[in-house]
This record gives C-alpha cells, structure tokens and sequence, in this order.
C-alpha cells in the first residue's frame, strides 16, 4: 500500500493557474507561487459581490485521539465527491503548524487519495502566513521590552524631553504579550529576560507557538485588511502601573504588525488530487482559538462554488461550536449543513474502554 507521500508525489498535478481559472479566478486576481499554489488577491470580492452565494457544510467529529479522527481527509473527500457528481465545489481549510507536522499527529492535508498536493509544500511554510503572524507578534514583544527598558532609565520628565513622546509606564510584572515560534519549544515556555547591562528590568516572559497568537485569530476573523488593522490596533499588550490597558496602538506598533501581515490576509489556492480547488487560510487551533480558517476565504469561495466544505479544529465541542459561536456570529453566514466524523478508535478511547496508548497499538485485538 502506498503511503500518503507516496500517493501525493506520483499524482500529476495541474498547473494553478488552470485550477484558479476553472474555478472562476482570473489571471489578474492570482499572485502564483510556483506551480503549485497561488495567493488570491482580496479585489476579488468587489468583482464578485453580486454573485449568488453558495452552500456552506462544516465538518466536525467527536472529541479525537491524539492522532485525529480524519475530518480533513473528510473535508478533501466529500468535496472531490461533490465535484464527481457535476457540483462546483471548493475546501476551505487551515494552514497547518509545524509544531504538529513534526510531532505526534502529522500533517494536516488529508491523505490516502484524498489530500492537498503537494502535500509537502501544504504541511511546510507554504505562502509564509504563519512566519509573518510570528514576525509581527515577535515585533510587538521587543517594542514592549524597548520601551519598557528606555523609560526605566530615566525620569518621566527626561524620556517626555528626549523622545518625544508620553511614557507608558508599563509594569514589568503585568506584561500580557509573549513571544511565539512554530514548534514544539517545551523549554521556552517560561523564560526570565532583561539580563544583562542594556536589557533590562528583568521579568518573566516565554513562548506560545504560533497559532496560539491572537494575532492568528484576528487574521482568521477579519473581514479585509482595514478591518484586520483595526483589531490589531486593539490588541492588549501590557498593564501600566495603575492597572490600565496598553494597546498595540498605545505602543504605536499596530500599523507595523499590519504591513507586516499585508500578504497574509490573502488565502492560498491550492488543489487536490483530482484537481478541485482548495483555499488555505489561517491557522488558529481551537484548543486556545476559534480553531477555523478564515472568514475571507469562505467569503470567497461561496461566491465561487455551489458547496463549501470547510472544517472545525478538534472536536465538535471545540471548533464547532466556536465555529457557531464566534465566526458565524462575524460572518454573518451560518452553515447550511453539518457532517460529523465518528469513530470506533475514539469513542473507545474517550469512553475508557481503552487508553489512548493501547488503542493506536495497530495489534489491538479490539479494533
């Protein structure tokens, strides 16, 4: 039996720029990266706001194992079925973090004959969003520890003379906004920084991975590049000394966080392995987020296709029900149809019969 990379690497895809032109994407509305996926510029939602919109239908499934239940193979499936079956039909599904990828559960494009290829340019770094969600996140946390360290220097009276500017009077102890890394960095978790002569004052500090950030969340909500500005803008930082909140606009950081994910709010076209289009975009895990892709992407695609398949993270009390409770209430689109992934191996294993270890034994005589 072939793997999923080996399926992935022997099956013949279609140049991109073909997927985007069938699926109703013109030339001008594309910025490919290569011949295996393309950025979808947003000037596509003005051209195609009249359009009658399409079907939504989540995919969800029960409370998983460590290793998933498949709702992404399901997704990819149902949406290649659909499109077998003569309906014009599009997946939206999140950008996967490498944390995962590289440990206990995989990648996140699917499998066996229904997957995104290339599999492997889906699972790594794929168009850069999530590098540029850490870049802008990483930004805010040095502006903090920048301004943090200049104004202990000094008098309030002296940093108001030299820069310019009001202090912030931030406390050190009350600093919300860590740093993120997509991995699995166990060690950096709770780190101690401001060591040295020029780097202080010393507090506590760490590292969230990426699709922890709020930052990941916001892109996955917002509605256009305005709107992404503005929530960015309202990001809470900090505390200052009396107990009052310090903005990403206070710290006058959120128009450089915003240029830096100017890209990144454009979703990724790619294709399965019949070549039915797919939109990837965002990658919020619902354990600590919303747990769905972006509300851009779905906007888009519904204004494409007959059906949508997309996909909540985790289990049905994770990513389905923020996805009723959260994204529909932005989007104003609710879904017009819910399919569930059960299966025995989880139902077993949440249930206790069997522990998640014994049960993954591939000799388990109960299986």
């Amino acid at each position: 039996m072939l793997t999923d990379i080996e399926i992935s690497r022997q099956t013949k895809h279609r140049p991109i720029t073909q997927i985007a032109e069938q699926f109703g994407i013109t030339s001008s509305e594309l910025v490919p990266f290569g011949d295996a996926k393309a950025k979808v510029k947003l000037s596509i939602l003005k051209r195609v706001e009249d359009n009658l919109e399409g079907k939504l239908v989540i995919v969800t499934a029960v409370t998983p194992t460590p290793f998933g239940e498949g709702k992404t193979v399901t997704s990819i499936g149902l949406t290649q079925g659909l499109n077998a079956l003569g309906k014009k039909a599009c997946a939206c599904i999140r950008q996967p973090s490498m944390g995962p990828v590289f440990g206990i559960k995989g990648g996140a494009a699917g499998g066996g004959y229904s997957q995104v290829v290339p599999m492997e340019e889906l699972n790594l770094h794929l168009t850069g969003d999530i590098h540029a969600v850490s870049s802008a996140h990483n930004l805010a946390a040095a502006a903090i520890d920048a301004r943090l360290f200049h104004e202990s220097r000094m008098t309030a009276g002296e940093y108001r003379e030299l820069s310019g500017q009001a202090p912030l009077n931030i406390d050190p102890e009350k600093i919300l906004w860590r740093r993120v890394v997509d991995h699995n960095e166990r060690s950096l978790r709770n780190i101690t920084v401001g060591f040295g002569d020029n780097n202080g004052p010393i507090h506590e500090s760490g590292f969230d991975i990426t699709a922890a950030s709020e930052l990941m969340a916001i892109l996955a909500l917002s509605l256009d590049l305005k709107d992404m500005r503005r929530r960015i803008g309202q990001l809470v930082l900090a505390l200052d000394t009396l107990g009052q909140p310090i903005t990403a606009e206070t710290l006058g950081v959120a128009g450089a966080m915003t240029v830096i994910m100017n890209d990144a709010i454009e979703p990724t076209l790619m294709q399965t392995l019949t070549g039915d289009p797919c939109l990837i975009h965002a990658g919020p895990f619902a354990n600590i987020a919303h747990g769905n892709s972006s509300i851009i992407a779905d906007r888009i695609a519904l204004k494409l296709a007959d059906i949508v398949v997309t996909e909540g993270g985790f289990g049905s009390d994770m990513g389905f029900e923020k996805f009723c409770n959260i994204k529909t209430r932005v989007s104003g689109k609710t879904p017009d149809a819910a399919v569930v992934v059960v299966t025995l191996k989880a139902l077993k294993a949440n249930s206790g019969i069997d522990s998640y270890n014994d049960i993954n034994q591939p000799e388990h005589p109960s299986i």
